[in-house]
């Protein structure tokens, strides 16, 4: 170097440009470094806000319930009355006792204070059975010695006196204070169900062992607004067991017959005039015995609670003959006393237990979860009932004493089992997965199984990723390894542009135009499989014995692009051929042909569709990023193995698939991913159907899918907004795991491959 390179370069070396150049530098170099960290702290500090805000959502489902003792007081109207029910307002400032003598007393809650008090118009007669008629509707009916049935209604009256809220609970009667007369000796045993136009009473007379139905139509009167019964159809049987409880369900159409030993007669009314024993079973086991039966909420449900501290679910089953039975459903082990009283929530298929042994005890009979258990006395907890939206309850003691609780229960109906297990549904022939938020019926249960939303989001993802990988994977190989650059320049950004097509279009696509035209030409696509490979097979060899001077008009990396008017050829021929494919293989009709010859169900909005239209969006991710991969292999390794004599198929397997793996890999992987989180093409397409099996003809619902429909309906802070955002948390959970293995699969394939 002579001495005035060396000056000039001192001179930009040194002096206070150059510092101030140096300083620029290292200020951009450190905004860089700090930026970065920041960014990527700031990312991972998002997934945790985000996974963390799911957990506080979630985490209550699983919150067991608080009972909290809120008052005790002296029994209204006396411990020598026996209690026949309890009604509660929903304040829970006012409740209502009736007694077997016919009394009502009203009181405060709080405190116990009367506040009314009314007698039954029995005239001379006495109360000797007693039926719920309604759970719901505050609806009574007492069986007299007169041989009448009084039907009492009570309700509670809100006034503002002083602007102070006041609650004065007071009884009404639907059909007249004047006992409706069914016999001349007092009824022992008595059910009554009521609809809008029927009311059916089934019942006992005292020194009787018959049971007889009376039905009565309900019409209003044209007068006034009461309600006037005309007498219809009735017929009576001899029992076949001793009647010591006898309960109407609330469809009106099955009579139970039970005794304290457990044996049931299960009859059928749905001919009123001549009732059919269906079953005749016994319910216990060993020695055990009943000390209470009650319905669960809907009426459908027996709840029977034993001596021995269990109570069992029964209810009955349709079987494949259309046949019903009886059947055991579950257990609750309560404790080792005898079971006193079963309560009912009014909105939920919850119960309460009290027992000899003085608890309480809280729980949900679908998720099979006990709540809580609270110790009420050391006596006898005897009489119990719910509140009508589930927070409280009233205890009645052995001592004579009242006791009010407050409970917080808010999801119950949730639980592990319940989420992902098989659960036996009143009216399902068996345990079984099911998705089904909500119905017209206060009487519903609700149905939260993730099982097949779950299942349903692998099965669009799996059928989605058996379209798109192998299409993208060998488009992306051939674009990257055999096409020429030019061609190559304007193919990769063609394909890269489709996922900018927006999904909703795609999923508006599939399902207003794909799923009809696949399902009426259903032979045609199954031949695609088919025509397509065999066709640009037989084109490869056709074009390869063509003269040398004619292909080679077409330069080898070009010559891909000559296979675009063959493939569109090919699909159009298959779509031809549809029609004589099905006259000649499916009778004229294959959707007929697959349903009842060969038992398979068919949807027209189905995995096919999915698999086709998710898989179309798949593609361009899948593609992209496994043509980088390929692309991107250093040619001094394919240079090399082309200089040791290999071919160029050789190279690729041997050379450059094992180099670009880990990148493959990862495209698939993030195709997978996208497939999984997939919503509006699912959501369009699938039929939205939640099942569980992997018939290629049927739809499915995914996580995803569902967040889209029901997070709208949802209620804040319900259990079916939080088992929504728990369907979040899996999916959620589901792709970090994914994820994870992923990357764990591709650098154990780096580290493998990376020394090539």
């Amino acid at each position: 170097m002579n001495s005035h390179a060396q000056k000039v370069l001192d001179k930009a070396l040194k002096g206070p440009v150059f510092e101030r150049r140096v300083k620029r530098r290292n200020a951009k170099d450190s905004a860089a470094k700090y930026g970065i960290s920041f960014g990527g702290i700031g990312v991972i500090l998002s997934v945790l806000l985000i996974m963390f805000f799911l957990l506080y959502v979630v985490l209550p489902l699983f919150v067991p319930a608080t009972v909290e003792k809120h008052s005790e007081f002296d029994l209204p109207g006396g411990k020598t009355e026996t209690s026949l029910y309890y009604g509660m307002d929903e304040y829970q400032e006012t409740a209502l006792r009736f007694t077997e003598s016919g009394q009502l007393f009203g009181f405060d809650v709080s405190n116990g204070q009367p506040i009314s008090k009314e007698v039954l118009p029995l005239g001379e007669a006495q109360i000797t059975s007693f039926s719920v008629v309604s759970e719901m509707n505050n609806v009574l009916a007492f069986g007299l010695s007169s041989g009448g049935v009084l039907i009492a209604k009570y309700a509670y009256e809100v006034s503002y006196p002083n602007d102070v809220r006041t609650i004065t609970p007071k009884v009404l009667f639907p059909f007249g204070e004047e006992p409706i007369s069914l016999a001349e000796t007092s009824i022992e045993r008595l059910s009554v169900k009521q609809n809008d136009s029927d009311l059916v009473l089934a019942y006992k007379l005292q020194g009787s062992e018959r049971i007889a139905i009376k039905q009565f139509g309900i019409v209003e009167s044209m007068l006034s607004d009461s309600l006037i019964l005309e007498e219809g159809y009735s017929s009576e049987f001899e029992s076949n067991t001793a009647v010591d409880w006898l309960l109407l369900d609330g469809s009106m159409r099955n009579l139970y017959v039970i005794s304290k030993n457990g044996v049931t007669d299960y009859y059928d009314l749905s001919d009123l005039e001549s009732p059919r024993l269906v079953q005749h079973v016994a319910m216990l086991k060993n020695e055990e015995r009943l000390t209470t039966v009650r319905f669960l909420l809907g009426d459908y449900s027996l709840m029977l609670g034993t001596n021995q501290g269990n109570v069992l679910q029964w209810f009955p089953v349709r079987d494949s003959e259309n046949n019903f039975s009886l059947q055991h459903i579950r257990d609750f082990k309560v404790g080792d006393a005898a079971i006193q009283t079963i309560a009912i929530e009014k909105a939920r298929k919850g119960f309460v237990t009290t027992d000899t042994s003085g608890e309480f005890n809280l729980y949900h009979s679908t998720a099979e979860r006990h709540l809580n258990s609270t110790q009420v006395t050391d006596g006898m907890a005897g009489f119990v009932t719910m509140a009508n939206r589930a927070n409280g309850a009233l205890v009645e003691t052995e001592d004579g004493r009242l006791v009010h609780y407050l409970i917080e229960n808010h999801h119950p109906d949730v639980s592990v089992s319940s989420l992902w297990g098989k659960v036996w549904y009143e009216g399902y022939s068996e345990p079984d997965y099911v998705w089904q938020s909500s119905s017209a019926s206060s009487d519903f249960e609700p149905k939260f199984s993730m099982t097949p939303l779950t299942f349903g989001t692998i099965k669009a993802a799996m059928y989605s990723m058996l379209f798109a990988v192998p299409i993208a994977v060998l488009a992306a190989i051939f674009t990257a390894f055999f096409m020429d650059k030019k061609t190559r320049q304007w193919i990769k950004p063609s394909v890269e542009l489709i996922e900018a097509l927006p999904t909703v279009i795609l999923g508006f696509l599939a399902g207003l135009w794909l799923a009809p035209f696949m399902e009426s030409n259903l032979p045609g696509f199954f031949s695609l499989i088919i025509i397509i490979p065999f066709g640009i097979v037989a084109f490869g060899l056709a074009w390869s014995k063509l003269p040398e001077s004619i292909r080679l008009m077409l330069p080898v990396g070009r010559r891909a692009v000559l296979m675009i008017p063959v493939v569109i050829f090919l699909g159009w021929l298959s779509m031809q051929l549809s029609d004589p494919i099905e006259n000649a293989f499916f009778n004229g009709d294959m959707r007929h042909w697959l349903t009842f010859t060969a038992g398979i169900d068919f949807d027209q909005r189905n995995a096919m569709v999915i698999g086709f239209a998710m898989g179309f969006a798949l593609i361009p991710t899948i593609f992209s990023v496994t043509e980088d991969a390929i692309y991107n292999v250093p040619s001094y390794l394919v240079n090399g193995s082309l200089a040791l004599g290999a071919s160029g198929w050789q190279t690729l397997v041997g050379v450059v698939l094992p180099t670009a793996s880990p990148g493959i890999f990862s495209a698939i992987m993030l195709g997978f991913g996208r497939g999984v989180g997939e919503t509006m093409i699912v959501l369009m397409a699938s039929g939205n159907t939640p099942l569980m099996n992997m018939n290629l003809f049927e739809g499915m619902r995914t996580l995803s899918a569902n967040l889209a429909v029901e997070m709208p309906e949802a209620a804040v802070d319900s259990s079916h907004y939080r088992v929504l955002f728990l369907s979040g948390l899996v999916l959620f959970i589901f792709t970090f795991i994914f994820n994870t293995l992923a990357e764990v699969v591709r650098q154990r394939m780096r580290r493998k491959y990376g020394s090539l």
